[in-house]
């Protein structure tokens, strides 16, 4: 299990600066997964662990050694790519060999080795198929497994996921999930899909225009965004965002807001963090399933208001009833109870879970509380 710390990562292609002084430190076994959208860095980080792409300015150690002239084949990390990167002519017990041999293993070692690997992946079927006989689905298998059969340090991911259709994501998330549990060894993951970082991650680093926006576990990034950005990326569907301004109400702070019509309403805060900012306007965060029926809100939360509101849309999903209005000119989804007799025009009482909102700046678009 590798110890990685990235401390002060550049990266420009000429003029172009596309990382821009990045930090992080990846403990022994954990599975960092760095997100954002196309374009963030996260992939040309990624290469750069790898040795797939030189360092403009920065250091990259693995295990206290700084790794950023080492060749890729020293650095015993073994990666795993979004197209399989599989030699169409060879088996899949060729593929899986095939870097144990260029390392001069004996035949017996190689052939335990794809076996033990083969054994953990279930793909013992498979063994003498060549790829064009496989699945999406069983091609990745392979790959993972010709990087497990190295028994390297450090994983890299880079976005392993992309090319299987959206049922076969979710079944091999799991399976690399068990598979992390299972190893215990050190991983890196790139990808743009915030579902696959949440569910797969101890902890996660959101990216946006070369920079790591915020560092943290996936409870902290869901419920604690540091800025509007995060707030918006992470979630499906992504947290509410709407202007509102800071007043009082009895005596407590409270985020006064405009409804559909032009009717406005004070919805007060669990706390008195802003309790010094009356007047001041602030970008008001709240995730839809914090915006329910009334008798679907969270009974143990002690700051739940109701808001009656014009309903613009309903979305029947199977379990839940996604239900829009619109605050402060903003579209802001509730997530209801699938029997809730709610419509389509008409004014329904919205509850508001307090205790989950956020505050942000409109002009820094960092949250303030």
């Amino acid at each position: 299990m590798a110890h990685v710390v990235v401390k002060d990562l550049v990266k420009k292609y000429g003029d172009l600066q596309v990382v821009h002084g990045i930090d992080f430190e990846i403990n022994r076994g954990e599975f960092l997964v760095l997100v954002g959208p196309s374009g963030c860095g996260k992939s040309t980080i990624l290469r750069m662990i790898a040795g797939l792409e030189s360092v403009t300015g920065g250091d990259i150690a693995i295990d206290d050694h700084v790794v950023n002239d080492v060749p890729p084949r020293h650095r015993n990390i073994a990666m795993v790519f979004q197209d399989y990167a599989l030699y169409p002519h060879m088996s899949v017990r060729q593929n899986m060999g095939f870097g144990l041999k260029m390392r001069g293993m004996s035949r017996s070692e190689i052939d335990a080795a794809v076996k033990r690997t083969a054994d953990i992946l279930q793909i013992q079927e498979l063994l003498d198929r060549k790829p064009k006989e496989l699945s999406g689905g069983q091609r990745q298998r392979v790959a993972i497994g010709r990087a497990i059969a190295r028994e390297p340090e450090l994983f890299l991911f880079d976005e392993p996921l992309s090319n299987l259709d959206a049922k076969l994501r979710v079944d091999m998330r799991t399976e690399i999930k068990k598979l992390h549990q299972k190893l215990g060894t050190t991983i890196v993951y790139v990808t743009h899909d915030q579902i696959e970082a949440l569910t797969l991650s101890t902890r996660i680093a959101v990216m946006f225009g070369g920079y790591v926006q915020q560092l943290g576990t996936p409870k902290e990034i869901y419920d604690n965004p540091a800025n509007m950005f995060v707030a918006g990326f992470m979630g499906s569907p992504s947290m509410n965002l709407f202007p509102a301004k800071v007043a009082t109400l009895d005596g407590k702070p409270a985020a006064a807001v405009t409804l559909a019509g032009g009717s406005t309403a004070a919805i007060p805060f669990a706390n008195d963090k802003l309790a010094s900012s009356v007047g001041r306007d602030i970008i008001l965060g709240i995730r839809p399933e914090a915006i329910t029926d009334k008798d679907g809100a969270d009974r143990n939360s002690r700051a739940v208001h109701l808001v009656d509101a014009p309903v613009e849309v309903t979305e029947p999903a199977g379990s839940d009833t996604f239900v829009v209005t619109q605050i402060g000119g903003k579209d802001v989804t509730g997530r209801f109870r699938a029997d809730v007799p709610v419509k389509a025009g008409e004014t329904f009482p919205f509850a508001f879970n307090m205790e989950k909102a956020v505050a942000f700046d409109p002009k820094t678009e960092n949250r303030v509380a």
